[in-house]
């Protein structure tokens, strides 16, 4: 079997076309990868086709099967996929992974299969959707079991790092213990969120801020999906929901009441973000926000940009907010602590009003 120019040692299946799989498609495609795609919708087959993902012609032996299908559908597509070409490793992009791979070894006894879960997703679902840049930098955990084939283990590794991704091995309860942690319970916390403004009067939510979008923005999520997920890892929700609910009756029984205890709660949570990792999986830096208001009109924001750049600053993170009523846009410039007053005074010296 000849290498592809990607180094995989040839074509690539991927069952499913939605967001994951045709974003996978189209990244290893722009790496020289032979993609093959199924879906049993055909309109999304074709979308995905249509956007340079692959083709739809059939694969007499792929090196690598990617299952990218709903997470009631991953067992019975994995089983008929290890039967149907013996000769190659199988991964799935179920967020996840225990009982899964309890399961499919139980029913398969297969060494070629090794769960994998990209930590990268939208709002929007749908092979329109993708994105060959969706997993660039993106955490993607590889779950491996007891006996698992090191080359499947190896082509699953390399998968992740040809489409940008940042590969962690590690076994499937951590996996699910920690998704559990840093994406399920933040994403039911969105919705419930989001959920109160219903009903809402409209000159409330005419006072609705970036911090609001910021925390409701995942809410909007596939709900079909997110019951699957949800549902898959049950008792990990459950216990991490135990101690949200034991910090909100704290905060509830303090507000108003004990402002030690109230603080107390607050200081957790401040400590908790500072944990995060920061860019490139750094330590979080200590940052600042610079505020620039900037006309709603073409190239003003690259013209923001270059002054940024002019005045020697790295920008760390940047959101836009639009102000009600007005053609005009709040930039919101996350920099280094230490470099925001310098900002501050290189933007406005350039005539933009600029604060912190």
């Amino acid at each position: 079997m000849t290498s592809s120019p990607s180094g995989l040692p040839g074509p690539v299946l991927v069952i499913g076309c939605g967001l994951i799989g045709t974003s996978a498609a189209l990244a290893l495609s722009e790496a020289g990868v032979k993609v093959h795609l199924e879906d049993i919708r055909m309109s999304n087959l074709e979308l995905a086709v249509s956007r340079g993902a692959g083709t739809a012609e059939p694969v007499d032996s792929p090196s690598l099967v990617i299952v990218a299908v709903p997470p009631a559908d991953v067992v019975a597509t994995v089983r008929r996929v290890l039967a149907d070409w013996p000769g190659a490793a199988v991964t799935d992009v179920a967020s996840v992974k225990s009982d899964l791979q309890q399961q499919i070894g139980r029913e398969t006894g297969s060494q070629r299969y090794v769960g994998s879960h990209p930590m990268a997703g939208s709002e929007r679902s749908g092979p329109m959707a993708a994105s060959a840049r969706l997993f660039e930098g993106r955490p993607w955990a590889v779950t491996t079991a007891d006996g698992a084939d090191q080359d499947a283990i190896d082509l699953v590794v390399q998968l992740a790092e040809l489409v940008g991704g940042v590969p962690l091995v590690m076994d499937a309860p951590d996996h699910d213990r920690a998704v559990a942690l840093v994406s399920h319970v933040p994403h039911i916390l969105s919705v419930l969120t989001a959920a109160q403004l219903n009903g809402a009067p409209g000159e409330h939510l005419a006072l609705a801020g970036p911090g609001l979008r910021d925390v409701t923005r995942i809410a909007g999520s596939d709900i079909a999906l997110w019951q699957d997920i949800l549902g898959a890892n049950a008792g990990q929700v459950r216990a991490v929901l135990q101690h949200v609910r034991e910090d909100l009756d704290r905060v509830i029984d303090s507000i108003g009441a004990d402002t030690d205890r109230l603080g107390r709660v607050l200081q957790s949570g401040q400590d908790g973000t500072r944990l995060i990792p920061g860019k490139h999986g750094d330590k979080l830096a200590d940052l600042a926000t610079v505020f620039v208001s900037v006309p709603d009109r073409p190239g003003e924001l690259p013209r923001l940009m270059a002054h940024t750049g002019e005045a020697g600053v790295n920008i760390e993170d940047i959101r836009i907010d639009h102000e009600l009523g007005r053609p005009v846009g709040q930039v919101e410039i996350a920099v280094v602590a230490t470099s925001a007053d310098t900002l501050v005074e290189a933007l406005t010296a350039r005539g933009w009003a600029a604060y912190r």
